[in-house]
């Protein structure tokens, strides 16, 4: 599909394409929408957050959101939940305080600059009479140093500390940041967000977009994207995510780009990510943000005492993979769309970026599975699986460009 296509069917109705399968692309006002997120409400209504606007880095790019109420085949009308008209913001998370409010969390970074990325917290409000509309509050920094980046959802600790996910775009003086010297880290408040401290993963460089799963009796485990493009990375903690063990390969390749995880019902872990790497294409890029043409004359970071990132490598399938053994290994892969996930550009307009990336899943209720993504960087793709899927693979690959 051209981009042009692709807009006359961003209308957001849900629509069946086989049995077992539902579809729609999300309506949204900007030409470019990726990095969706979606959240589950207590009344049953799913919420899907991404950033949009022409270019990642861009300073229009801003936070959307729309609703899927219960039992509705209409996603509502986009909103627009941030407004910073001098930074970037990408990256939204949204979690919901034990007793509390809704909250959204996503990244504020000026041009390309992800090492001088703050976090933004903001409580978002629903209509009482129409759930399907939003609104943010003014919100406000988390209290971490700069280069901190998210994208995965919070964990609430037994003693009821927020654990949110991090990654670390560190700073190299003179240097422009390019990835080599990511690593991961945790932020802990245990006050309700009013302040926090950052606790890094050791041996974690490269390891970023780390994404907890439970896996039972207060052990925590957790998957990476890797900047080297070359496999997801897993860790464990057995203390309820105060200490991490130190990430090791898993058997899925991983393309350097975003992938998210949860625990089933049946304790069981679902992964959805791009699974290819750079061994399986000789596809690169200069960087994440060789195309936003403003004058930067820093040479690039020194990879030394980091590593070499890897940009470029094709960002398809989108497929979910199964773990029965606590995400160190996933016996099952489910290809929910494939195509040839070309990313040599981001740019939304010209039909050459034709990546499915940085997917999102949920699991409903009754079983079902709630899946969104990036479709060739002008919509927001979601897809709906019906019970059953896990063991069946039903509804799997049954449509798709």
């Amino acid at each position: 599909m051209t981009p042009d296509e692709i807009a006359t069917v961003m209308n957001g109705t849900v629509k069946a394409v086989g049995p077992a399968r539902h579809e729609a692309m999300l309506a949204s006002p900007m030409i470019q929408n990726h990095a969706s997120f979606l959240h589950l409400a207590d009344d049953g209504a799913l919420i899907c957050a991404w950033f949009g606007g022409t270019l990642e880095g861009k300073s229009d790019i801003s936070i959307f959101a729309s609703v899927l109420a219960d039992g509705s085949d209409q996603w509502g009308e986009p909103q627009r939940l941030s407004f910073d008209l001098h930074h970037s913001e990408q990256n939204p998370v949204l979690f919901q305080q034990p007793g509390g409010g809704l909250w959204l969390f996503h990244t504020s970074q000026p041009s390309g600059n992800q090492d001088e990325c703050r976090i933004r917290v903001a409580e978002i409000s629903r209509d009482a009479g129409d759930p399907t509309k939003l609104t943010a509050g003014e919100g406000q920094f988390l209290d971490l140093p700069r280069g901190c980046f998210v994208r995965a959802p919070l964990t609430v600790r037994e003693d009821g500390a927020w654990l949110l996910p991090i990654f670390r775009c560190i700073q190299r003086p003179g240097q422009k940041w390019n990835g080599s010297h990511d690593r991961a880290a945790v932020g802990i408040s245990q006050d309700g967000c009013k302040t926090w401290v950052l606790e890094d993963l050791h041996q974690s460089t490269g390891c970023v977009h780390m994404s907890p799963v439970s896996i039972g009796d207060d052990k925590l485990a957790a998957v990476f994207r890797r900047r080297q493009a070359d496999f997801v990375y897993h860790t464990e903690s057995a203390d309820g995510g105060r200490t991490w063990s130190a990430p090791q390969a898993t058997d899925v390749p991983n393309n350097n780009s975003s992938i998210a995880a949860i625990t089933l019902k049946d304790g069981r872990i679902a992964m959805i990510c791009n699974p290819t790497n750079a061994e399986m294409s000789a596809d690169r890029r200069a960087s994440l943000y060789d195309e936003l043409g403003e004058d930067d004359d820093r040479p690039d970071a020194d990879p030394d005492g980091g590593c070499v990132p890897i940009w470029g490598v094709p960002r398809a399938p989108v497929a979910v993979c199964i773990s029965d053994d606590g995400a160190k290994s996933f016996s099952q892969r489910i290809v929910i769309e494939d195509g040839p996930g070309t990313c040599l550009s981001n740019n939304s307009i010209d039909g050459h970026n034709r990546e499915m990336s940085y997917p999102w899943l949920l699991e409903g209720t009754d079983g079902s599975l709630h899946i969104t993504y990036t479709y060739h960087r002008r919509a927001i793709k979601y897809v709906r699986l019906a019970p059953g899927w896990a063991d069946t693979g039903s509804g799997a690959a049954e449509a798709g460009e």
